[in-house]
């Protein structure tokens, strides 16, 4: 069966198209454009725009997570720390349907007692926050949750990496794990209310960036300040996970240097929102929104981390523009993980868009913000079947009513999601 989305106008991941039609047969783009057969279904899309599959750079996720996800349009979420990686995926999600695309660090490089290990025990127990969780959630979703918990501890969710030979035993096992790109932590917990975190030498973090390389995956730093994001770029990774959440009066040389390097930067501008003290509420306020999540995810969205108060989104708006302006990548991600009020302000797939909407006010284009959650994030991630309409892609696509390439907030207007060419809703 081919399915002809018609009179509909399309941003195909860089540029947008004229109203025009979109053919959809099996798992793929047939054609953009071009004859219509007679027998294909049409859905006649006028006054709508159809994007590529929205993506998240940047998740902690569960099969609830990923399902959520798939509602707002986000057909694939980047886990930077969890259990879906190739063999995680395999035990976990056969068989499960309606939830987006997964790929996955593994666990991060860390030393013992390092972040994220203020979060998490090391002797194994799941804390209360998330054991609470964990009794809201379905069987399915639980059983997914615990096993990805006791993959994480089975396999170092605080890794004894104190030395470079440790560093690179490491990395093959998150290589071997089927991890999809590696992860290293440089968290000395100033914003996080956790200062004297320990971090790991130069010498251990460029050891292990190299065996990522070495391996032909990129690696991607945690970093939160621009201290931690200098050390990031001084070790050779490839991305940056965050956005430095300070500006120092050495910020130009660090943008220079980030650029020079040819790193992405994945700035979780709605994370830095929420570590500063400012919730979600008018997001999760918006019908398109709170139809679409629980009563748990909207309480997260009415909360904030609020541990560095002292912060400005000012600050974080110049510092993402300074980066786009150099010729940064700039991705779209989130660091959504489980609802939960002290991780407040996130959800999974709306906070997408609310990403989208910040990088706006910073002062993206919308087509730029829409390129960043999109085709920025296919090429700098090797997804080369996604992120572009495109004959020969993967039919992941999203219909939305208005036009987001004007008003980026049109993005949550979602008429229909695709995900390999069958629609979720």
């Amino acid at each position: 069966m081919i399915t002809a989305i018609t009179n509909v106008r399309v941003f195909d991941g860089e540029k947008v198209i004229r109203p025009t039609s979109v053919l959809i047969e099996g798992e793929q783009i047939l054609s953009v454009g071009g004859e219509i057969p007679e027998h294909a279904d049409i859905i006649d899309a006028e006054g709508g725009t159809l994007l590529p599959g929205l993506m998240d750079a940047h998740v902690h996720t569960s099969v609830e997570g990923l399902r959520d996800a798939l509602k707002f349009g986000v057909t694939t979420e980047l886990e930077m720390m969890g259990g879906f990686t190739q063999s995680g995926r395999e035990a976990q999600l056969k068989g499960i349907e309606d939830i987006a695309d997964v790929r996955s660090a593994g666990m991060a490089v860390t030393p013992p007692g390092g972040h994220p290990d203020e979060l998490m025990p090391g002797d194994g127990e799941i804390p209360d926050f998330v054991l609470k969780e964990l009794e809201k959630m379905s069987e399915e979703d639980r059983s997914a949750m615990l096993a990805a918990h006791a993959h994480a501890h089975d396999h170092g969710e605080a890794p004894t990496v104190t030395n470079r030979e440790e560093a690179l035993a490491f990395v093959n096992e998150q290589v071997r794990e089927g991890a999809d790109y590696i992860k290293i932590m440089i968290e000395e917990g100033t914003v996080l209310a956790a200062s004297g975190l320990p971090v790991l030498s130069q010498d251990i973090l460029r050891a292990a960036v190299e065996e990522a390389h070495r391996h032909h995956k990129i690696a991607i730093a945690h970093v939160l300040t621009a201290e931690s994001a200098r050390q990031a770029i001084e070790v050779g990774v490839d991305g940056l996970a965050h956005l430095f959440i300070d500006r120092p009066e050495t910020t130009p040389d660090l943008v220079r240097m980030i650029a020079e390097a040819g790193a992405f930067v994945t700035p979780c501008l709605v994370l830095n929102s929420s570590i500063i003290g400012n919730s979600a509420s008018e997001l999760a306020g918006d019908p398109r929104v709170s139809s679409k999540l629980s009563p748990e995810w909207i309480d997260t969205l009415n909360a904030s981390f609020n541990t560095y108060p002292q912060g400005s989104m000012e600050d974080n708006y110049r510092n993402v523009m300074d980066l786009h302006r150099a010729g940064v990548d700039i991705l779209v991600g989130t660091d959504v993980s489980v609802p939960v009020p002290s991780l407040g302000g996130l959800a999974h797939g709306a906070s997408v868009h609310h990403e989208m909407q910040l990088l706006v006010e910073a002062g993206f284009t919308p087509v730029e913000a829409l390129q960043s959650a999109t085709s920025k994030i296919a090429r700098r991630f090797s997804l080369t079947d996604r992120g572009y309409i495109v004959e020969g892609a993967r039919a992941d696509l999203v219909l939305v009513d208005g036009d987001p390439t004007a008003n980026i907030s049109d993005t949550l207007s979602i008429r229909g999601v695709w995900q390999r060419g069958i629609r979720s809703n």
